[in-house]
Parts: structure tokens; sequence; C-alpha cells
């Protein structure tokens, strides 16, 4: 799914208004609808009062539209006008008429009267701003967001939460002149039609709280032909990805992964990644390994062939095997013979890899070794780890530049594991939405290595094994917290009982 920019969303708004045809004050009261369903769904029997506050603009258009379906429900609904400017949008103005015809009179928030009194059992509608702000409130404007905000009332902000920078690749210089004291903390937010890029960057998480996406009826053949380099990850996605298996086909159709890493007490990294390539359906399997490492890979994955290199660390990468992919780095090491020889593997290696820890870690240190990396390496590190390979970055957006001229440099697809784990290829951006906190456990790395792995061996390609593997990897932990695991009691080897769910799934 497309992500799109504030003025790709002005347009979609001005293409779906000249297209369909539809008026703008018509879009207004469909996309408020939308938003008032939802609501009343969310409230249920709720008894206590809803505060909408309403900018001038058309963000504070819709919470108009809101108050006043709200009212013809039968809620408690108390409406505030914040008015930080003269300059009243057209169907702001009608809105406001439409609700004075009920007889109701919102109340006007000024810089010479600002004070309302809010329940903590109440509920807060944000429609002060929209998407399209270039600056922070300032003035009484701010103070109104503070007093909302130290209230603990729940907040539910309408298409995007007042005083946020929407932000793009690019940005990175404006965004600390946005103040943070000046932003509603929602707890929830609707938001209209295509996810925005704020509501995937850790730093603004206190800001948006829950975001879901409102269908409103934007043109869909007018977004379809937007150009756009972010995306968001679907089941629909995955579904075009997915490859059907033939009923003719045998293991040699799937592919041999090879996966090198461990070293003396971190063996389970690779057991790991070599459980994840076999079991996500890699047709062969064998890992290289310290001969510390043989017996421990011969017992725990008998499926798994094994070859070894020196006793207690990989130093002469030597595998007699024949792969079709490699993924390598998983508990490596760093020591100086194996930094060594895994310098020299690089240099005569051409088949593709999936890189991780300390095989990053190798990098980091020696990184005129970057240039030696096969077209299309997959490089997987969580932000510690790309710190060391780009250095330190002072907000999200910063960090997204990076990460596209990273990939762009070295011709390279990077998986940057986290919330959100985001995808950078070239210039092209794609961001999952699947798992939670309960894959923030040691081995979970590795179980993604040897998927994206397992899947290059099955002729996926690289990009779509990428989306694919983080897509799994976090889908797996999803469903977990459904089947009476917790965050806290699954671990990395949890990850392999839920794959033949997510494959149901798709």
């Amino acid at each position: 799914m497309k992500i799109l920019s504030a003025k790709q969303i002005y347009k979609a708004d001005q293409a779906t208004i000249k297209n369909l045809p539809i008026l703008s004050l018509d879009l207004m009261e469909h996309a408020a609808g939308v938003c008032t369903d939802w609501i009343v769904h969310y409230l249920n029997d709720f008894q206590n009062t809803i505060h909408i506050f309403c900018g001038v603009g058309n963000n504070g258009g819709d919470g108009l539209v809101i108050a006043r379906k709200l009212l013809q429900l039968g809620y408690d609904v108390n409406t505030y006008i914040v008015n930080f400017s003269n300059n009243k949008s057209s169907d702001f103005i009608t809105n406001y008429s439409r609700l004075t015809e009920l007889g109701y009179k919102p109340i006007d928030l000024t810089d010479n009267n600002y004070t309302f009194k809010i329940s903590n059992f109440d509920i807060i509608i944000d429609a002060i701003f929209g998407i399209g702000l270039t600056r922070s409130p300032q003035g009484f404007v701010k103070e109104i967001i503070q007093n909302i905000n130290s209230t603990k009332a729940r907040v539910i902000a309408i298409d995007f939460p007042s005083g946020l920078a929407a932000g793009s690749i690019g940005d990175s210089n404006i965004i600390p002149k946005f103040d943070k004291n000046a932003i509603i903390k929602a707890s929830i937010t609707l938001t209209f039609q295509n996810p925005k890029l704020a509501f995937l960057l850790q730093e603004n998480e206190m800001f948006y709280g829950d975001w879901h996406l409102l269908n409103i009826g934007l043109d869909q053949n007018y977004i379809d032909g937007i150009d756009t380099n972010f995306h968001l990850i679907t089941i629909n996605k995955i579904k075009k990805i997915y490859k059907p298996r033939s009923k003719f086909s045998h293991k040699g159709t799937f592919g041999h992964s090879l996966l090198i890493g461990g070293s003396f007490g971190k063996i389970g990294a690779v057991v790991l990644a070599s459980k994840a390539a076999l079991k996500i359906g890699s047709g062969l399997v064998s890992a290289y390994v310290p001969k510390c490492g043989y017996q421990i890979l011969q017992t725990s994955i008998p499926e798994v062939m094994t070859e070894v290199d020196d006793e207690k660390e990989i130093q002469f990468f030597n595998y007699k095997t024949n792969p079709n992919v490699i993924g390598i780095g998983m508990g490596l090491g760093t020591s100086s013979k194996t930094t060594d020889g895994f310098i020299k593997f690089l240099k005569n290696n051409s088949l593709p890899l999936v890189i991780d820890a300390d095989a990053l870690n190798i990098l980091s240190n020696n990184k005129e070794q970057l240039e030696f990396l096969p077209k299309e390496t997959i490089l997987t590190p969580h932000p510690k780890e790309f710190e060391r390979l780009v250095g330190k970055w002072k907000n999200d957006f910063e960090k997204l530049e990076k990460l596209l001229a990273f990939s762009n440099q070295y011709n390279c697809i990077v998986v940057l594991k986290g919330a959100n784990t985001v995808i950078a290829d070239q210039q092209k951006l794609y961001f999952n939405k699947t798992g939670n906190p309960a894959l923030a456990t040691g081995g979970s790395g590795d179980v993604l290595t040897g998927i994206i792995t397992g899947l290059i061996a099955q002729g996926y390609k690289s990009l779509d094994a990428a989306i694919f593997a983080v897509y799994i990897h976090g889908r797996t932990a999803d469903i977990a917290l459904h089947n009476n695991y917790t965050m806290e009691t699954f671990t990395a080897s949890n990850i392999f009982d839920f794959f033949a769910d997510v494959i149901k799934e798709i």
C-alpha cells in the first residue's frame, strides 16, 4: 500500500472532487461520517462527555460534522472552536452553520479565553490541525494542546495528531524545528485512506497511539497512478509474492541454503538460522560451523548437513557443498582470523548473500570491503549495527535518508530491524507492520536471516524474499499472542511453531 505525502494526499482530494465528481463539502461529510461510525462503535455505551476541539480549516470542519452527528445520536458533546485565525475555510463555515442550526452553540477559544474542564473519564476528539501543518503551534494554541495532554482522558485524533510534522525524506533539518511540547498525544488516530510516514517512526510513537486506516472514498484510480517510493507491506502484497508448490516439484526444485556462522558458545545462532531455512521450505540446507558445533547441529537438526572449519571459530571458509545462496554472520565472532577469512571469502564469492550479525560488524570495521558485495546482497542490521555502518543520525528522517543512501551506494537491500522493520531497495522503502515486542528476544534475528536465505534458495527474488520474510517473522509473534503466549514468555524457537499458521493465512 502506498504511503503518501501531504502534497500527494491534497492532490488526491482535488482529483476525487473533480473526477467523481463530488463537492468538497460532501466529501467532508462522508469522511467525517466514516469517523463517526468508527467512534460510535468504539464508544459502545459511553455515558460521559465527548469534547471535540476544532481548528478553523478543513480538519476543523471534519470535527464539526462529527460533533453534529454525535449530537444527533444523543451523545453529550462539548465542541470548542480554536480560533487561531480569521481565515476560516468555506467548508468549515458551512458546517459551523449546520451545527448552530440545531440550536447548539460551540464554545469559542481565543487568546483571551481558552479555559475548559475535562474529566479523566471523558473522551477528547482532536480536529485542530491536519497533515498540512508547516510549523509548530504557538501561543494559546500550544497551551490548549498542553492542557489536553495534561488530562488522562483518551484522545482520538482525526486524520493526524495536531502539531505533528508529517515530514518526508529530505526534511531531516526541518523536523527538529517542530516543538514536541506542542503536539497532541493521541491514544488513537483515525487516518484517512493511506498510511502516513510519520506513523511508522519510533520517535513519533507517543503522539499517534494506535492508528487505524479509514477508507473515505478518494479516487482509487488516481491514487494507483501516483508515483511514490514509500510502501506499507500488506497481506495483498504478500499473496502476490507467494509461490504455491507444483505437484511435480522435488527437493532439488527448492534450492540449497548454506548457513555460515557460529563460534564456541554461540552455535545456537546457526542452529536457529539453519532450522528457519529448513522450515520455510529450502529443499536442502547445509551449515558450515567450527568443529565444536558439529555434534550440536547433527543432533539438534538431523535434516541439516554439516561441514566444519577450525576447532572453536571459523577462519578458512572452505565449504565443499554447492549452495545457491549463503546466509552468513550469526554467532560468527570477529577475531582477527575470522575477520581475515571473511574478507577473503567476500572477495571470492559470487553467490547471493544474506549478511547478519558479526559479518556486519566485520564490515563496519572494514568498510572498504563493502564494494565486494554481490548485487542485491541483503544486509539485516538492527539499529546499532546499522549505526556502526553509517554513523549516527539526529532523527528518524535522517536515519531513513542514510538507509536509502547506503542501499543506493552499494546496490544492496537493507532490512533495518525493529518495530515497523523497514526494507530499503535503492530509492524505495517498504515498511512492515506485523510483529510485536515478543520478538525482542535473543535469536529472533538469526531466525529472520534463515527465513530470508531459505526463500532465496527457493527462487524468490531478493527483494521479495526480504519483504515476505519480515512479514512471516512478525506475523508469527502476532498469532502467538492469540494462542496463550505472552510477550515475556515467547522465545526465538517459538517462531517456528507458527510458520504453518502464517502460510495458511496467505
